[in-house]
């Protein structure tokens, strides 16, 4: 190959800012997890808590580029606003890039390059949130409610990355930052995405309650808080209460379940996801409470697995193609790797069950941890030379 094709094919690369993010958030979904799941089983000794490691480098490594990827691409439309530039986004991507390096070097070798790691990341995630601070304070958007829970969203997310930092520095801070990091940013952000994008595609044009974000947004924070302060019965309550909310409100969309091409119907499974995970973790945690055992996260995983990684596996699928110049349609093999991101779920829920009522198959999270692998591995390799070069694939 010769320079100036070398050349064309990274100018390409970089041409959009969805296809270096998703291919870095990508690469870091497949090489965090098998760090985590060596070092869960033993393997590898780490530099920090193993329960932050996994947290952190799932929403701050591995989520935060898949959403900086798609909200860099869309955020200016849904503000109306002028696109960003690539010099800027490019300053984040490498930024993101080193920071992630000098975090997995301070996980083996050093707390200090830890620390250094994720600060170099935190400074690059406040350039996002900046930008699209800009984006909608610049936009002419008249309305401007779904930009401006998304952007708050974005503001959690920093909250909690500031929290991180400081558990490592040595403050008790550990659950709320995690708490705040998965409830309010990664839950939140993607639900105020999805309950704009998903009605859209879907051609749904049911009246919305105007009030339904908010009220969404006021329970994840009732559950943020009785969550990192262990207030279980509460927790309960508001789980149930926020699951038929979300349920009734869906239901009223009237989304096209039974009839929509694979494209869509796993955006709405995705969604149908959030009150069904929900619900599980009520009785997840009702049962603990009698049966006094515990459930390892499952209300955590299925809202992860079931509703978060559905919902980018579909958007991530569908602006891959729209953006290469594709018509936005899953063929039979990306409608298998929807399918597979149910078996990920459903494995990921088998292990928690196995160690709730001891049926001693711990073989089920090297299935589960190696599903996630071969998830996004194939995905990567199925997509990854559009986002690459923009050839078909």
């Amino acid at each position: 190959m010769n320079y100036k094709t070398e050349a064309k094919q990274e100018g390409y690369f970089l041409s959009q800012p969805h296809q270096p993010f998703f291919i870095l958030g990508i690469a870091n979904a497949v090489v965090m997890m098998l760090i985590f799941a060596l070092s869960y089983k033993g393997i590898f000794v780490l530099q920090t808590d193993i329960l932050s490691f996994h947290v952190y480098s799932l929403v701050f490594i591995v989520f935060t580029n898949l959403f900086t990827g798609f909200l860099f691409t869309t955020f200016a439309r849904f503000c109306q606003a002028e696109a960003i530039e690539k010099t800027y986004y490019t300053k984040i991507f490498y930024a993101n890039i080193v920071g992630s390096i000098i975090f997995l070097l301070g996980v083996y070798v050093s707390h200090f390059l830890l620390l250094m790691g994720m600060t170099t990341l935190f400074i690059s995630q406040i350039s996002v949130v900046l930008k699209l601070t800009q984006l909608y304070k610049t936009g002419k958007m008249a309305d401007k409610k779904d930009p401006f829970w998304i952007l708050s969203a974005q503001y959690f997310g920093l909250a909690s990355h500031f929290l991180f930092i400081a558990f490592e520095l040595g403050l008790q801070v550990q659950s709320l930052a995690i708490n705040l990091g998965f409830y309010m940013y990664i839950i939140f952000l993607t639900f105020s995405v999805a309950q704009r994008m998903i009605p859209f595609f879907s051609h749904s044009f049911e009246v919305k309650n105007e009030n339904f974000i908010k009220y969404v947004f006021i329970l994840l924070i009732l559950k943020t808080l009785l969550s990192s302060f262990n207030f279980e019965i509460a927790q309960i309550i508001v789980d149930i209460v926020l699951a038929l909310y979300l349920l009734r409100e869906f239901i009223n969309w009237k989304l096209p379940l039974f009839s929509s091409p694979s494209i869509l119907w796993v955006l709405h499974l995705g969604l149908f996801w959030l009150p069904s995970a929900l619900l599980i973790s009520a009785i997840a945690h009702t049962a603990a409470l009698f049966l006094h055992t515990d459930f390892y996260f499952l209300g955590v995983h299925l809202l992860a697995l079931g509703f978060v990684t559905t919902i980018l596996i579909g958007f991530g699928t569908r602006v891959t193609l729209g953006h290469s110049g594709q018509v936005p349609n899953a063929d039979s093999f990306a409608t298998k790797i929807f399918w597979f991101v149910q078996v990920v779920v459903l494995l990921r829920a088998l292990y928690s069950l196995n160690i709730a009522f001891g049926w001693g198959a711990a073989f089920l999270f090297d299935i589960s941890f190696t599903a996630w692998l071969v998830l996004f591995l194939v995905w990567g390799a199925r997509n990854g030379k559009v986002l690459i070069f923009g050839a078909k694939k």
